[in-house]
């Protein structure tokens, strides 16, 4: 059985028999196996086998298979899930090893070997090689896990005794049978020899000159060339096969010892690295460095699940979780994606991922780690190699270059890539120009582009941080995940501010920071957003000590870094209007700087640059400019710093700090500044040659600067001009107009304000004018865009009155949507400060946005001013939910309140309930979703017991149960409001329904149950039979997907024969057959399935 002879292939005819013969035995086999072995232990999942997710360890090996006295077969049967998903999601070459042992034992002939290597997915040529070694019985399948265990070292398999493979004697002497006998070591022998191998076999005259070329393709890699070459070599006879053997016997052994002493050495190397750079961050002051792992917290990171079947659900994760199965839309696909705003931790993140690697406390599954930021990538001007890329750029192996990136080249599913800044990248992404060789020279973008699509290292895992709407449509499809980076919790500020200051008891400095900031909502607000409470930690003597006016806006935050940076630059002892003017020229020759980086989408200067700008050692040291690291060493020789602001925001708040003092700035160029443009590609996203590096030599004089600078203005990153739009604004305010008069004039400062505050009104008429008319016998409703978001944000940065009364002076609608716009705590803020001017209520709908219990704080001034407030998937907890009922209740306008998809738990239900007992007027509470159990039903129906206003009610996706359900029931019995109630998916059964049921009988108020995906049978049914004869207000029984037979629909159409107020029943989903289907329809048309 286990002796098939190197013969040449049968004829088709008998080939074709015998793969009938053996699927048709393993298909035989699996169904005795799986009825005479009920005790044996099954797989965890079913029998279909699916896309493996990223496994605890690198594609580890199944760990401790099987059970007592378990054969190898049974193992193979009863753990094929494990051994498919291992194979098939593991890398090829794994694979071809396997089937190098198996071919050299003869556990598996020619025909089988080229049928296992026809082309499919590795997942169907997993499952093809083990249907094969299954047919051929219980040794055979011993042997499979002997060189699995040979390829796998890792795995374990304690219950069974393996007998090891004992080759037979050699008896033919045929140099095609040793080759085959001995093709593992072979295959090692002739790796990077393959070359060297076919010139010699060319020149006997054994191949033609296209096979050495097709066989050294650079889409395969060594293995695979030497692989291909013995295959060819097969059909050629025992005289090639005698020329390859008696070269191969020439050559000296590889040396494999050297090789994985080389890669761990590299790798020891290049974790050192990592290690040392990911260890500080460093303070824009230039004289404090504050350790990464004392300072890190975890910002809230969100994925989008998308195996809901009720539509699009947000869900929490953990930053050692962006590789797991949750939230994956394309599962053959390795990028994941990680989006944020700036300020929002995205690099901080990324460096963390980076330490934990390097520090070997999490991500171990990967081999090497090379890290790369996007805005550095852009100064590598000569086309490079992959090898040269990844090499030049992290760190060089000190020994054995060629071999450890010929690792990196054959097992590239342990190596990951991390792009921080993809927005910042100048690169027009399209995936029409593909480059597939990993020695070739290509520009470095180039590179990039092509390893994001798996053209180069495909199933090598990438990680890409980038700011929203920054990636177009042509990378999306080569997402496997992408995860939204939202930025600190309440508990994430707390935890950061203690973490930054040692908090210890009630009386520590970091205890005084967070009862200052947590008092002060604007603020609280603000550090929502992770560069943002850093800024409010360092700078906070001066906030307490009321050295600055409070820091109500993100221009406030930033006016106080600047005052920070001047105080310790000079070491005054006290802020004021004498340090000011001194440094008067430095902030003009950064803000000259920043504006010049800012239109041509420059992020890093060298130190020629600076010169030109007039930038000297004592403007560096005020710590907002940084010296750029991650060049190569060849960069480094050269001895030419680089520098790039201490982060984008400074650099387009020093922007805007020039745009609104400088004299050569005028109307033109403010008008491009706020013109509301439509959207263009991103200028990031354009090809790197239509983006110049600026001179600064070239911008002299004043009209001929002024003109650049409004064109380019229209080609630069449209994001950075928002934000530095949103500094304008602020700076241009009555508030701080003291301060800028030091700049400049008080008449110029004056006319670019009024310029600034029409520019505003404009776009929000122009916003406005858009809506379209009411539909007839609706709500006239505006869905608003992220640029609506802007425009408000700049009001807000203005701080006036009489603008924000004036931008929402025409807003006549009844529903506001801001639904999937980005909005945080800090939009709230905005939003709040606007909205709150309102001459009419509205409904305001936030759905799918970030805005967690801080923000809610956040809209409190404007929620009198509205009728609903919808904020599905919000990041929300009870303490979110109890600030919304204490502002509901002293609200007479806010009559709805939806929030499911939330973090709700029990322990909001009682504030929901005082709610229902004091509000007499609320119409609508949803809260579906959540993790409300009988607990928290029972305290709503307390509430409800007094309620006779309340007409919705959402439960659905909650886990009330019986009890639950029973305890709503009777506080509806008297109820003559609630119209519709829905407890879907609720663990309902018999006593729920009994209740449920009985609560029909009375109530003459309720209009539709919807209690679908519950575990309703037969029995319950009759109960809502008896109660619909008795009943005459309900029109709508939702009763689908439920454990309903035949014999419960008939009740039903029996009690509808008695009522005739309902008007449809829905039973889809359940258990009946079609032809039933069909039978209590024509009985009964208003059951609807």
């Amino acid at each position: 059985l286990l002796s098939s002879p190197l013969l040449p292939p049968p004829p088709e005819l008998v080939q074709q028999r015998r793969c009938r013969s053996w699927v048709r035995a393993q298909r035989d086999r699996r169904r005795s196996v799986s009825g005479a072995s009920a005790g044996l232990p099954r797989p965890a999942h079913n029998t279909r086998e699916q896309a493996p997710s990223r496994l605890s360890h690198h594609l580890k090996p199944p760990q401790c298979l099987g059970g007592v006295g378990m054969s190898a077969d049974q193992l193979l049967n009863a753990e094929r899930y494990q051994f498919i998903t291992v194979l098939g999601g593991g890398s090829v070459e794994n694979f071809e090893t396997i089937l190098d042992h198996l071919l050299a034992w003869d556990l598996l002939n020619w025909e089988e070997y080229e049928t296992v290597r026809s082309p499919r997915h590795l997942f169907g040529s997993s499952r093809v090689l083990l249907d094969i070694v299954m047919c051929k019985g219980a040794r055979a399948c011993e042997l499979f896990i002997l060189v699995w265990r040979r390829v796998f070292p890792s795995s374990q398999f304690p219950d069974i005794e393996l007998k090891d493979y004992d080759p037979p004697e050699e008896t033919d002497g045929c140099a095609a049978g040793t080759l085959q006998r001995c093709r593992p070591s072979v295959v090692r022998r002739l790796h990077g020899r393959t070359a060297a191998a076919l010139l010699l076999l060319h020149g006997c005259g054994h191949f033609t000159q296209y096979e050495c070329d097709e066989i050294q393709l650079p889409i395969y890699t060594p293995s695979q060339q030497a692989r291909k070459l013995l295959d060819l070599t097969k059909g050629k006879g025992d005289d090639a096969a005698r020329v390859l053997l008696e070269y191969i016997e020439s050559e000296p052994s590889p040396i494999n010892s050297v090789l994985d002493n080389a890669r761990l050495k590299y790798q020891e190397k290049l974790s050192s690295t990592l290690a040392a750079q990911s260890r500080l961050l460093t303070n824009y002051a230039g004289t404090e460095n504050m350790c990464l792992e004392d300072v890190y917290v975890n910002c809230t990171l969100e994925t989008t699940d998308t195996t809901s079947g009720g539509g699009r659900l947000l869900s929490s994760v953990g930053l050692h979780d962006i590789f797991g199965s949750e939230g994956v839309f394309n599962k053959d696909a390795d990028v994941v994606l990680i989006v944020g705003d700036a300020g929002s931790g995205k690099s901080t993140l990324l460096q963390r991922l980076q330490q934990l690697w390097a520090t070997r406390q999490h991500f171990q599954e990967f081999t090497f780690v090379f890290a790369f930021s996007c805005r550095r990538l852009n100064f590598i001007d000569e086309q490079v190699s992959l090898k040269m890329l990844l090499f030049e750029y992290c760190c060089w192996p000190d020994h054995c270059q060629d071999e450890v990136f010929q690792y990196i080249l054959d097992h590239p599913e342990e190596v990951l890539l991390t792009l921080d800044g993809f927005d910042e990248l100048k690169l027009r992404f399209t995936d029409q120009a593909k480059h597939c060789s990993p020695t070739k020279p290509a520009p470095a973008l180039d590179l990039i582009a092509n390893l994001l699509q798996g053209n180069l290292l495909k199933n090598t895992r990438k990680v890409v941080s980038s700011r929203p709407n920054a990636v177009n449509a042509a990378l999306r499809k080569y997402l496997r995940k992408e995860v939204a980076l939202k930025g600190f919790s309440r508990e994430g500020i707390q935890a950061f501010i203690r973490r930054r200051h040692g908090g210890g008891g009630g009386g520590s400095d970091a205890e005084h920071i967070l009862r200052f900031v947590e008092a002060n909502p604007a603020l609280h607000g603000l550090c929502h957003v992770p560069f943002f409470c850093w800024i409010v930690s360092k700078c906070h003597e001066q906030l307490m000590q009321g050295r600055k006016a409070l820091a109500q806006t993100m221009t406030d935050i930033y006016l106080l870094v600047l005052d920070h940076a001047l105080l310790h630059c000079t070491h005054h002892a006290q802020g004021g209007d004498d340090i000011l003017p001194a440094h008067i020229s430095t902030i003009f020759h950064l803000g000259k700087l920043a504006m010049d980086g800012l239109v041509t989408c420059n992020y890093v200067f060298s130190a020629s640059q600076l010169q030109e700008a007039q930038i000297s050692e004592e403007d560096i040291s005020m710590g907002f400019l940084v010296q750029s690291h991650g060049f190569s060493h060849a960069r480094a020789a050269t001895r030419n710093r680089n520098f790039e602001f201490l982060h984008i925001t400074i650099q387009c708040f020093f922007a805007a700090l020039h745009i609104a003092s400088s004299e050569d700035i005028r109307e033109s160029t403010l008008s491009s500044l706020f013109k509301a443009r439509e959207k263009k590609t991103s200028a990031c996203l354009k090809p790197g040659a239509c983006i110049e590096r600026f001179s600064l030599s070239c911008l002299h004089g004043r009209l001929q600067r002024e003109r650049r600078c409004k064109a380019m203005l229209r080609e630069a990153e449209k994001s950075n001009l928002h934000i530095t739009a949103s500094f304008v604004s602020g700076l241009l305010s009555g508030r701080h107009r003291p301060l800028m008069r030091k700049f400049s004039g008080s008449l110029r400062q004056s006319k670019k304000s009024k310029l600034v505050k029409s520019y505003m009104a404009k776009g929000i008429e122009k916003h406005f004018l858009s809506i379209p008319p009411a539909v007839r016998d609706e709500k006239k409703s505006m869905h608003a865009l992220p640029e609506f978001v802007w425009w408000i944000k700049c009001i807000y940065e203005m701080q006036d009155d009489d603008l924000a009364k004036q931008a929402v002076s025409n807003l006549e609608v009844d529903h506001l949507k801001l639904t999937f716009c980005g909005i945080g705590p800090l939009e709230c803020t905005a939003l709040a400060y606007v909205l709150k001017h309102l001459k009419n209520p509205v409904g305001l709908q936030l759905d799918y946005n970030s805005v967690g219990d801080i923000g809610i704080e956040q809209l409190l001034p404007c929620l009198g001013n509205c009728q609903s407030i919808y904020l599905r998937a919000n990041n929300i907890c009870d303490r979110g939910a109890a600030t919304l009922v204490e502002q509901a209740l002293g609200s007479s306008n806010l009559q709805k309140i939806a929030l499911f998809h939330n973090n709700l738990t029990d322990d909001c239900a009682g504030d929901f309930a005082r709610l229902l007992k004091h509000k007499d007027n609320f119409l609508a509470l949803r809260l579906g979703n959540n993790h409300l159990t009988a607990t928290g039903a029972e305290a709503l129906a307390e509430g409800l017991k007094q309620n006779n206003s309340i007409q919705f009610l959402g439960l659905w996706g909650n886990k009330v149960g019986d009890a639950g359900a029973s305890a709503l029931a009777k506080a509806l019995e008297d109820n003559t409001s609630l119209i519709w109630l829905s407890l879907v998916d609720n663990n309902i059964g018999g006593r729920g329904a009994r209740d449920l049921a009985s609560m029909l009988k009375r109530n003459t108020a309720l209009q539709e149950l919807c209690l679908e995906e519950n575990s309703l049978i037969d029995e319950d049914v009759q109960h809502f039979a008896e109660g619909l004869q008795s009943n005459t207000s309900l029109r709508v029984l939702k009763l689908s997907n439920n454990k309903i037979t035949k014999k419960g629909m008939e009740l039903i159409v029996s009690a509808l024969k008695h009522n005739v107020t309902v008007a449809s029943i829905w039973l889809g989903g359940n258990q009946v057959t079609a032809e039933e289907i069909e039978e209590v329809t024509r009985a009964e048309a208003r059951l609807t399935f």
